[in-house]
């Protein structure tokens, strides 16, 4: 699994122009799925993205997690995170999991999240043209890939 963690102080997700999500101060998880993906990455990427230590403390020093700040969550599916780009310049996206294996994956990541934080956890929608808006607050954006776990 890869994720893109972007700590924001506002993000929704638009679709066919109705907007389905919408947080202010927390996370906006992008989350792209691997047929190699299992249970065990689910775990173990979402207990290091709910104790990541991103928020800032009363010093201003970032020493607090989503939720010692009580924030909320949008978790958004893209594929697109498993770009290859090494050949040519249009990118394949042959490691991507196709959706009768992401989906479930996807759902299982999202109330692991919600079982985690305590909190419902907004989504987008699996495989649907989305529009998304964020502020990045710092900015902070984190990468992190469950196959390379540095």
């Amino acid at each position: 699994m890869r994720a893109v963690i972007q700590r924001v102080s506002e993000a929704s997700v638009t679709i066919e122009g109705k907007k389905t999500a919408d947080i202010k101060q927390g996370l906006l998880i992008l989350i792209g799925i691997e047929d190699a993906d299992t249970k065990e990455d689910i775990d173990w990427l979402c207990a290091k993205i709910t104790k990541l230590r991103i928020f800032g403390d009363e010093d201003g020093v970032m020493n607090l997690s989503v939720a010692d700040v009580n924030g909320d969550i949008i978790v958004v599916s893209q594929f697109t995170l498993h770009a290859a780009t090494k050949k040519g310049n249009r990118p394949s996206y042959i490691k991507a999991a196709k959706p009768d294996v992401a989906v479930s994956l996807y759902e299982s990541f999202v109330q692991c999240l919600k079982n985690e934080t305590g909190k419902p956890v907004q989504t987008g929608e699996f495989g649907a043209d989305m529009k998304v808006a964020l502020i990045n607050d710092g900015p902070v954006t984190i990468l992190i890939d469950t196959k390379n776990k540095e």
